[in-house]
């Protein structure tokens, strides 16, 4: 029972607020000590020196360099003024608008914080202004911001490849489904609900001071550059001629080009942009490696096959595992990050699910969009955090938890799908 007592403790002082990586290898080293001394420890620096020589995990730095870089070329400004315009005469154009930016934001960034904020400066007032429901509004950039969760190239897809022991670019493919599926239907609920309720979402007027064909050709100019990028880097992983370690290097130059297109270039801005890149990721390493000491003993107490028996045995099978192990990542979302689940939940779950037969690509899908979900989820929802954050004083943040609930009953509506006609999705439940 020592491996279960400290996954209890890890919980526990993880909902406490304490740092992460520390509360991984502080239990670590104390439950380790004491159930089998520090001779346990001796293979940890190999344990680690295989973790820093991991390629798969070299695409995280490089990705997160690419979306800090992008971040600060106004790439969002310009695709949300531009596309705003293309669709604001519709009634809930903006909000639509603010759907395809996300998507294109996700796919060209993968970073959640820096997308809901970037719309919550720019599309939020605007929206506000031309008397959107505050719930609407505040939904619908919390919805689209976290849409890098499960649009590659996402971060969450590349750690589950590596826990999970998976190509990352048929994550990639796997994923693009189930993303353009869930964008279409946030789209369509915002199509259903102005055509139904119109003055929550009213169309902008027209300015009379520019064409039509001027808005699509400068939304156009708007679209290309980062949909070039989309492009090259997944189009690369998916023909084959690039590992995703490979591409994400090629998404990074990709970036720079960018900034020197949108005149947002400077060396000050790669400086700050690489230090940027540099806490993120690490952040991500000292978790993962907390986790990787917290884990092996873990594993060697025993815990895990405890855990795999008990899972084993539960009613229905592989659906009752499956609807456990959904329930159980999706409350532990509401409360620790989505890089946390995805080095201590998951190893656990993995072997039970490899055991039963259950197919790991179309698994690893459900817990990334499950981990979507969390972000939305009140209280703790981080994207929730990031809006309020820059919200104007009038929006409360019972606006923003009000707004997100339709947002979250669609993306579970999305993940059932997955769930009952994978096949839909061009996956398979078992192998």
């Amino acid at each position: 029972m020592i491996g279960i007592i400290m996954f209890a403790t890890a919980l526990f002082m993880l909902m406490a607020g304490f740092p992460v990586a520390f509360t991984f290898g502080g239990l670590a080293l104390f439950f380790g000590v004491f159930a089998e001394g520090m001779d346990l420890f001796a293979f940890m620096p190999y344990r680690i020196m295989s973790v820093m020589q991991n390629t798969v995990l070299m695409a995280v730095p490089l990705f997160i360099f690419m979306g800090v870089i992008l971040q600060r070329t106004r790439l969002a400004e310009q695709l949300l003024t531009s596309m705003g315009r293309l669709f604001g005469g519709l009634p809930g154009g903006l909000a639509i608008s603010t759907i395809l930016v996300g998507a294109l934001l996700a796919a060209s960034t993968g970073v959640v914080g820096a997308s809901v904020v970037a719309m919550g400066l720019i599309s939020l007032p605007v929206m506000l202004a031309h008397k959107y429901d505050r719930r609407l509004a505040t939904g619908t950039i919390c919805a689209a911001g976290t849409l890098g969760q499960i649009v590659p190239p996402s971060i969450i897809l590349i750690i589950l490849g590596d826990v999970l022991g998976l190509p990352v670019g048929d994550l990639f493919k796997a994923a693009v489904g189930p993303g353009v599926v869930l964008i279409g239907v946030y789209i369509a609920y915002i199509l259903i609900m102005t055509r139904f309720r119109p003055e929550t979402a009213p169309a902008m007027p027209q300015d009379h001071g520019i064409s039509r064909k001027r808005e699509i050709v400068n939304a156009l100019l708007a679209i290309i550059p980062p949909l070039a990028l989309i492009v090259v880097v997944l189009g690369s992983i998916f023909t084959g001629i690039a590992t995703p370690t490979e591409s994400s290097a090629l998404g990074g130059v990709g970036a720079i080009v960018l900034a020197i297109i949108y005149r947002q270039f400077s060396l000050q801005m790669i400086w700050e942009s690489s230090k940027d890149t540099v806490r993120v990721t690490a952040m991500v390493f000292a978790i993962l490696i907390g986790a990787t000491a917290f884990s092996m003993v873990f594993s060697y107490t025993g815990g895990d096959y405890l855990l795999e028996d008990w899972m084993l045995q539960l009613p229905g099978e592989k659906w009752g595992f499956i609807i456990l192990a959904m329930a159980v990542i999706m409350v532990l979302g509401l409360f620790i990050d989505f890089v946390e689940i995805s080095f201590i939940i998951v190893p656990i779950l993995a072997p039970v699910a490899e055991a039963m037969g259950i197919n790991m690509i179309w698994f690893a899908i459900l817990i990334a969009m499950n981990l979507q979900t969390s972000f939305l989820t009140p209280p703790f929802g981080f994207a929730l955090f990031y809006l309020k954050g820059v919200a104007p004083p009038q929006v409360q943040t019972t606006d923003i938890y009000k707004g997100v609930l339709p947002f979250i009953l669609l993306q579970v509506l999305v993940l059932a799908l997955i769930v009952i006609y994978p096949e839909l999705f061009g996956m398979s439940s078992s192998y």
